[in-house]
């Protein structure tokens, strides 16, 4: 605190000066000046003699909650002074301590050579005749000295404000306040250039790196449009822009696309990384194009299919991967997700040396809960499944799936490779130590290309998927781990296997298998209301069991909330032929709801989501009005390929079709085998029929769609003519006797019985 005058000088002192208010943040009372902080964060530094004579000098009421200034700082340490100053502090100190307790270090104790001096003696002087002598010590040093020790203004005044003080506290008391002066900033950035560097600092953020010049410009442009009157002189330098620009957003040596994500992820409360001890804890789940072109069947085209790979980021195991002729779906994932906590059985041609060894459980226990003998490939419950942004990791069925398992959703962010790299690399290794030796190998890029991969081609989907799983098994799981083997064994060799079986040892093994309604539980859900002898409509089609005609389901359900009286009814987008419904007594029965346009007898070639949707859409495009479900399976039927004409015919199917219809075609039936795959382990009902194998080749599946047009036609035929008694033909005999056989007869009478012979015929 300082006074001049009537004048009572404080931080915290609220002052107004030609209108302006300001507040008092600091006061220097050896210098003589104080700093002044108006609203706008704007910070000043004034003597006392030029406020005091200040013209215009009013006193604020001061408020004791007052708002903090933003050039508000943390209190100085040590740490802010240099080596140099630091020293001339402790001399400072010294000269002080002298003074306090006779000897410089401030303690008997430690007392220096000649110490304590006859003027400073505690033993024979006072503390005042102390202080006097200091100050009459000082005044007979030469002043270049007293200058460099900074002891000129070393007063008597000064002596006694300062005693009491020990420490870092009487060090920093020593130390000169200009040493760790509080910055004034620049006075040129006003809140106008405030406001146009924050506007061309949103603009640079969406645009492609543009140079510290281009930035300058863009702040001149928005100076002259929105404040014409700002003299142009004020507009900051072009240095002191970048000065300004460094010290509020840093160097910005980021490259725009990760700055951006790096932005937005802090924005989401996303940052750091996860340390990860254990299998199953973080799942890291990608897809990406096969590097391989495969065959549909043995003879037929060939395609391109879709890795899906789920890495266990512990331990760089393999535990689960999906191979699809489409991209993959919801669906798909969830079913992988399920593939992690399933054992995978033993396959044709496996040896011992690829069965289950003893990871923490003997394989006799393994085997005896699975009823079969499994591999050597670990299975776990995922903890955390991390992915990218793709749609099928977005789908809400599937984030409902991962919660049904009880794992975490962890997504990467966007544009940030490095959060799975993992997963990414994984690609690499598999493409370097497989894909290259198998025929039908694309190549990383199109300038890689073999001449004709498609007439290489020679694996189909099946042979493929036994590939790779043999790889991982006998290849993967058992190799050398790298640059990813554990810290915690230093100089040990471990490959997935063996780090996995080491976790075990560790933290146990938890069986938990999932339930076998698990396939159902993660399709997608429907909420609708049973229609008496007509069943629920999903998505435009109708679906029937007998069991809906149940008294008990003839009325609202019991469920309330947001879908009160409304039923659960769960589809496969990979297979509209049927849908599936729990039955609400015991929760373990799954009723499979037939679509009604289905013949009671034969089989229809199966039809996913996509060829519903073509099917309904032709339906309103040409305004046909259907009154059966029965009726739409002619339409539908025509979608998947008419038999009537010579060119359609099942020899002549191949020739006519493109091959983007075949690869269509191969897809529909791929996606139904995988369904009816899923749902092997699960319970049905003997009453309900079990979908047949599907055919597929190309000329299998149209004999079978020609089978089944001509069954549709004959159901058609047979409930047309149901009503209609036949009629026998008249024999030879009774035609003679009914009319005279040499009479001739009258013309029109010959012409009607001529036409009435026809239509008999």
């Amino acid at each position: 605190m300082a006074a001049r005058g009537f004048l009572q000088i404080a931080p915290g002192r609220r002052l107004a000066l030609n209108g302006v208010e300001w507040t008092v943040e600091d006061v220097h009372g050896q210098l003589g000046r104080l700093v002044l902080v108006d609203d706008d964060g704007r910070a000043e530094t004034r003597s006392f003699r030029w406020l005091i004579n200040h013209a215009d000098l009013r006193l604020l009421r001061t408020v004791e909650a007052r708002r903090p200034s933003s050039a508000a700082r943390q209190p100085r340490t040590l740490a802010d002074l240099t080596k140099d100053q630091l020293e001339r502090a402790r001399l400072r100190a010294a000269h002080v301590l002298e003074v306090e307790t006779g000897f410089r270090e401030g303690h008997p104790t430690r007392a220096l050579p000649g110490e304590p001096r006859s003027a400073y003696d505690p033993d024979r002087t006072t503390l005042t005749q102390r202080r006097y002598a200091k100050a009459a010590e000082i005044e007979a040093m030469p002043r270049p000295e007293a200058i460099r020790c900074g002891l000129q203004h070393l007063s008597y005044r000064t002596l006694v404000r300062l005693s009491g003080l020990a420490g870092d506290s009487l060090l920093m008391a020593c130390a000169d306040g200009r040493w760790t002066r509080r910055r004034s900033g620049h006075r040129s950035i006003t809140k106008e250039v405030r406001e146009a560097i924050f506007a061309v600092k949103a603009e640079c953020g969406e645009r492609a790196r543009v140079s510290l010049a281009a930035r300058h410009r863009l702040m001149h442009q928005y100076m002259s449009e929105r404040f014409p009157t700002f003299p142009t002189e004020k507009i900051p330098s072009r240095w002191t822009f970048a000065a300004v620009w460094e010290e509020w957003f840093g160097p910005g040596g980021a490259r725009p696309r990760y700055g951006r994500t790096a932005e937005a992820a802090a924005e989401a409360g996303v940052s750091g990384r996860m340390v990860v001890h254990r299998p199953g804890q973080v799942l890291v789940l990608d897809s990406t194009p096969m590097p391989v072109k495969l065959r549909e069947t043995v003879f037929g085209d060939a395609i391109t299919a879709t890795l899906t790979l789920a890495l266990d980021l512990y331990t760089h195991g393999l535990p689960a991967f999906r191979l699809t002729l489409q991209s993959d779906t919801s669906v798909d994932i969830a079913m992988l997700l399920r593939d992690v906590m399933l054992p995978l059985p033993m396959r044709d041609g496996w040896g011992e040396d690829m069965e289950w060894p003893y990871a923490g459980v003997p394989a006799d226990v393994i085997a005896e809960f699975t009823g079969h003998k499994v591999a050597a490939l670990p299975f776990f419950a995922p903890e955390t499944v991390t992915t990218d942004h793709g749609g099928p990791y977005k789908n809400h069925d599937l984030v409902e799936a991962e919660r049904e398992i009880g794992c975490r959703i962890l997504p990467a962010r966007v544009l940030r490779q490095t959060d799975k790299y993992a997963v990414e690399r994984q690609f690499h290794t598999i493409q370097t130590m497989l894909f290259e030796h198998l025929l039908g190998f694309t190549g990383g890029d199109v300038a890689d290309r073999g001449a004709d991969p498609e007439r290489d081609a020679s694996l189909t989907l099946t042979q493929a998927e036994h590939v790779i799983a043999t790889w991982i098994v006998q290849i993967w799981q058992n190799r050398k781990l790298g640059e990813y083997a554990p810290s915690w064994a230093p100089g040990e060799d471990h490959s997935p296997n063996t780090l996995f079986v080491a976790a075990m040892e560790q933290g146990g093994f938890d069986l938990d298998f999932p339930e076998p309604g698990f396939y159902y539980k993660v399709l997608r859900k429907h909420h609708v209301k049973i229609h008496p002898r007509r069943g629920v409509k999903i998505l435009g089609l109708w679906y029937h069991h007998p069991v809906l005609d149940e008294p008990r389901f003839l009325q609202p359900s019991s469920r309330g909330g947001k879908h009160a009286g409304q039923w659960v009814v769960r589809s496969d987008r990979r297979d509209r032929r049927q849908t599936f419904f729990q039955d609400p007594t015991d929760h373990e029965t799954w009723h499979i709801l037939r679509w009604r346009g289905l013949p009671p007898e034969g089989e229809v070639p199966a039809f996913s989501d996509k060829t519903a949707n073509d099917l309904l859409s032709h339906v309103k495009a040409n305004r046909i009005r259907i009154h059966s479900e029965s009726e739409l399976l002619e339409h539908l039927l025509e979608i998947l390929g008419s038999v009537t004409p010579v060119d359609q015919w099942p020899s002549q199917a191949k020739k006519r079709a493109g091959k983007k219809q075949r690869v269509t075609q191969a897809r529909e039936i791929t996606r139904a085998q995988a369904a009816a795959a899923d749902r092997v382990t699960a319970p049905a009902s003997a009453a309900e029929p079990a979908p047949a194998e599907l055919p597929a080749a190309w000329a299998e599946h149209a004999r079978t769609i020609d089978r089944a047009v001509d069954a549709d036609r004959r159901r058609r035929r047979e409930e047309a003519l149901a009503d209609t008694k036949p009629v026998a033909p008249a024999t030879l005999h009774e035609a003679l006797n009914r009319r005279p056989m040499f009479r001739l007869p009258p013309p029109d009478s010959s012409e009607a019985e001529t036409t009435g012979r026809e239509e008999d015929a």
